[in-house]
Order: structure tokens, then C-alpha cells, then sequence
């Protein structure tokens, strides 16, 4: 992020810290509840926004070295995404050219070489056809012409892009836009790995999850006892970019900033998280040498249900940092109250999952089921998007255009 950039945030949110006041949109907005429960709404949606729209499926890290690879079946596509041997990002079909059967049914590992289960067919790491066991009894195969169907793929400043469908369109400066693709590529997310997941399947609609990132006008009533104890909430810098947003909110420490030469200011200091929302279904929160994945697909059977997978990223000496202390005993016990109560920690893996358990799973989307219990009623027929909640309506009016629905209702 460029430093005037990170000036003009931060100052903007000192403003609102100091005078306690919000981000104002200078309009509200009324917008159906039928998007949430809607078959007709879910079933465009899946169409046009997860099977044939670029998918971001994770980090470098998620491959860091040649034959590793990810196996993925979120949207519409089983995905096998590796790293082959002369160390290129690709990805494939996982079906064998036989009888469809899936290479692999890990989520990750390491091959040079998948072998079909179900009657050993082979393929390289490069997606090559290199084996027919008895091919003299099952009859001659091409196999320069039947490896594994390749999907697009492009992997762009640490970032790992997939089209679901082998003719897809995958242009990441046009998805992204040399704005945010720039401001993205700072954080080099290219230099942190893997560190671990989560994944929650609850009873709320995939959009429901995603409005749980869109405002912090709840932190100090929702989360009072969790994540309110170290974040103040209640102020918000919001950027667009196209389809997708930039969204700041300010730590504890921020006033202190005053005293800091502009020039020394730091995002990652100044600011609580800095959270990107990609759209369809992303938020990306980087850090300094971290990094949060939020991914979040519908259920294609059920409007009303939904998966989000937790990706949680470290740089190395992180990693390392974490099993020293582990190897010399001095680790502290990761429990919500030690989160919340020291604040500012070593980023860990077992931090980042507890910040998400005790706030995401047991209160934003436990309130989120709530709400989807009531669009199902078909008694509330609206919501109510405040001033303070811009993303949210950027979020929502960009869904709605994209899939031709109703636009938001301006509240005079």
C-alpha cells in the first residue's frame, strides 16, 4: 500500500475516533430479504458467479514446492490444483479420462504422479497421461491427446487464480483493475505459507456470512466480551475498486499516532485489520507476514446454508518463532480470554483460529442463522442498510447488478 495512501486512512480514521463519530454514506438503504432464500435467486447466483466466474482458491503457500498440490470441489468444478515439476502454478479436472473417477480425495499433499483408485490410470504432476495398466487388454490409447482436462489458472503476486470451466475468460487485470491489483501485490502474500484451516458449515445464506464483514457498528454490542476488548469499532474507511473493496478500521493504539512522524506511520500498527473483499465470495485480510482467507460458497441444494473455509497464512518466522517456543516451553495457552485480554500477540495459528471461533462461528453467524430463520418466515421482507454501512451497500447493489435483481430501495 502506498504510503499517502496509508496517511490519508489513518487520519481519516483518527477524525472519526476523535470526534466518535462513523463513516457516513449520507443515504440508507431498503433491500429485499428474497436474495437470502430465494431458489431462483441461488440458482443464478451459483451459475453465474461460482461455476463460471475466476475463482481465487488460495495462496502460493498453499503450494510450496513442486509437487504439491490441493484438490477442491467448492464451486460447481472438482478442482487439482499443483505445482509441477518445473515448479508452475496449474490446474485440472480432478477426473480420470476413463471413467471420471477422482485422482485424489485429500485436500493436499505432495505427488509427482496421481494414480486413478479406481483402475490405476496415471498422470504427472504437468496433468500428462504417463500409465494404462493392461493397456494391451484395454486397447490402445492416445495419450498425448487424453491427459487430464486443464482448467485456466494464473498465479499473480502470490495469489492463485482458477476458471472453473477449461474456456474460460481468467484476465486478472481486468478483474482486478491496476489499482488493487498493485495495492495487492505490496503485501507480497507471495512470501507467507500455509499455516492451517478452519472450515464452518452453518444454516445461513453464503451472503449473510459475507454481511458479517461488511460493518463495525456491532463490535461494541456483539462482540463487547470478545473481539471488542481489543478492537474500538464504531469507525470504518471504506475504498472501492470496481466490484470489490478495501475496508480499514482503527486499532487502540491509533491515537497515539499523532506523535509519529508520517512518514514512520504503519497500516498494520494504525489500523486493527485491513480487509480487501474480492468479489464474488473472498475476504482477504493481510498483515505484517500474515495473511486471512475467508472463502465462502452457497450450498447449491439449499439457499439457506452455507460453507466458509478459514485459511490461515504465516511467514516462516512466524512459524518458526511459534515451535520455538513450543520446543522451550515458554508458548502460552491460546484461550479467548488470553486473546483478548493481551491483545496485540505473536500471530499463530491457534490466535487466529480462536478470534474466529469465539467471534465469527459463536456470534456472527450464530446471529446470522437467526436471521436466516426469519427471511425463511417470509414475514420480514426487508433489511435495513444504515449510513454507517457502506460496504454493505456496495456489496449488495454490485450483487444485485450483476445478477440483473432489483436494485437496493433509497431510503429519503
Amino acid at each position: 500500500m502506498k504510503q499517502e495512501d496509508v496517511v490519508d486512512i489513518l487520519k481519516e480514521l483518527m477524525r472519526q475516533v476523535e470526534e466518535g463519530k462513523n463513516i457516513d454514506a449520507g443515504v440508507q438503504y431498503r433491500m429485499s430479504t428474497s436474495p437470502y432464500v430465494c431458489p431462483d435467486v441461488a440458482s443464478k447466483e451459483w451459475d453465474l458467479l461460482f461455476r463460471n466466474h475466476p475463482q481465487l482458491i488460495g495462496l502460493s503457500g498453499d503450494l510450496p514446492e513442486t509437487g504439491s498440490y490441493m484438490a477442491i470441489d467448492d464451486f460447481g468444478t472438482p478442482v487439482l490444483a499443483t505445482r509441477d515439476n518445473s515448479g508452475q502454478f496449474r490446474a485440472f479436472l480432478n477426473a480420470c479420462r476413463h471413467r471420471a473417477a477422482r485422482l485424489t480425495q485429500e485436500d493436499r499433499g505432495r505427488k509427482n504422479v496421481f494414480t486413478c483408485p479406481f483402475h490405476a490410470w496415471a498422470y504427472s504432476n504437468a496433468g500428462e497421461l504417463v500409465a494404462i495398466p493392461d493397456e494391451d487388454h484395454f486397447g490402445m490409447v492416445d495419450k498425448s491427446c487424453n491427459g487430464l482436462i486443464e482448467l485456466p489458472a494464473v498465479e499473480r503476486d502470490g495469489l492463485l487464480w482458477v476458471h472453473p470451466q477449461p474456456d474460460g475468460d481468467l484476465d486478472i487485470d481486468a478483474l482486478l483493475g491496476p489499482e488493487l491489483a498493485e495495492e495487492l501485490a505490496s503485501f507480497n502474500l507471495g512470501e507467507i505459507v500455509y499455516a492451517g484451516n478452519k472450515n464452518l458449515t452453518m444454516n445461513l445464506n453464503w451472503k449473510l456470512a459475507n454481511d458479517t464483514f461488511g460493518e463495525t457498528y456491532h463490535f461494541g454490542k456483539l462482540h463487547k466480551n470478545t473481539l471488542g476488548k481489543i478492537i474500538p469499532g464504531n469507525n470504518l474507511h471504506l475504498e472501492k475498486f470496481g466490484r470489490h473493496h478495501r475496508f480499514v478500521t482503527a486499532s487502540r493504539v491509533l491515537p497515539e499516532y499523532k506523535d509519529v512522524p508520517e512518514a514512520d506511520w504503519d497500516i498494520h500498527v494504525g489500523a486493527a485489520f485491513v480487509l480487501y473483499y474480492l468479489f464474488p465470495n473472498i475476504t482477504l485480510i493481510p498483515g505484517n507476514g500474515t495473511c486471512t482467507m475467508v472463502k465462502m460458497y452457497p450450498d447449491p441444494d439449499n439457499p439457506g446454508r452455507s460453507t466458509s473455509r478459514i485459511m490461515v497464512y504465516l511467514s516462516q518466522a512466524h512459524l518458526d518463532a511459534a515451535e520455538a517456543a513450543k520446543a522451550d516451553g515458554t508458548a502460552a495457552e491460546v484461550s479467548a480470554d488470553t486473546v483478548y485480554e493481551e491483545g496485540n500477540r505473536l500471530p499463530s495459528v491457534e490466535g487466529t483460529m480462536e478470534v474466529f471461533t469465539s467471534t465469527i462461528e459463536y456470534e456472527d453467524y450464530v446471529m446470522g442463522e437467526l436471521q436466516q430463520r426469519s427471511a425463511e418466515s417470509g414475514q420480514l421482507k426487508h433489511v435495513i442498510f444504515g449510513r454507517n454501512e457502506p460496504a454493505l451497500h456496495h456489496f449488495h447493489s454490485t450483487f444485485s447488478e450483476v445478477l440483473g435483481l432489483s436494485p437496493l430501495e433509497r431510503i429519503e
